[in-house]
């Protein structure tokens, strides 16, 4: 009995512990917001890996994409190899594409 006593002790002192984190992320942009938000264009690929359904090989697919043809608009993110329609739609409210990527030709003229 004392095993499962401590056992619960124990995770309710890391959901405790985690609570305050969850909040301040929440806190400093809601989630769905810009400023909580990972750029497809200049996030790195730690950054990138860090979303759901994202490891380091995706990253860094994303990372070489955007080399090539920078992001546009965050469904653009679907023309990267291993990035279908069921993984962009769980990532879609984590994204986002800021103005025109370093190395565009986007400037007017």
């Amino acid at each position: 009995m004392k095993r499962i006593t401590k056992a619960v002790a124990v995770g309710l002192f890391c959901g405790l512990v985690a609570l305050p984190f969850g909040r301040d992320v929440r806190a400093a942009g809601g989630p769905g917001t810009t400023a909580s938000r990972v750029d497809l264009n200049s996030a790195s690929v730690e950054e990138l890996a860090r979303l759901p359904g994202i490891g380091p090989a995706k990253a860094q697919a994303i990372v070489s994409h955007r080399s090539a043809d920078p992001f546009r608009k965050p469904e653009d993110l679907r023309k990267v190899k291993g990035i279908g329609d069921k993984l962009y739609e769980q990532l879609k409210d984590q994204i986002t594409v800021g103005g025109p990527a370093v190395g565009s030709s986007d400037r007017g003229g």
